[in-house]
């Protein structure tokens, strides 16, 4: 089991909702008004007058076989319109409760 967490611009919260459901990936954790930066180029997302942007962020545990098909619909994502972003990130889950 895999803990896929994505942080994206809110701009494609309807997309990411969406692609949840297509890939019927039922259970997860939404954080909304997460603010940050992308360590590479990435510009500010702080909800702020000079950076007004904000993102969201949820977090999945999947099986393993749905790591690479959800990694690829982020990817398509992100390159639709690359400067709104969307990343994610996986962690092994040794165990649950």
């Amino acid at each position: 089991m895999k803990a896929v967490f994505i942080v994206f611009n809110q701009a494609n919260t309807e997309r990411v909702e969406y692609m949840l459901d297509r890939l019927e990936i039922r259970g997860f954790t939404w954080w909304e008004n997460v603010m940050g930066r992308g360590s590479v180029d990435g510009e500010p997302r702080m909800g702020t007058h000079t950076w007004p942007e904000i993102n969201s962020a949820v977090m999945t545990m999947i099986e393993d076989d749905k790591v690479a098909i959800l990694l690829e619909k982020i990817k398509k994502l992100d390159q639709v319109n690359h400067e709104v972003g969307v990343r994610a990130f996986v962690w092994d889950i040794l165990q649950t409760v």
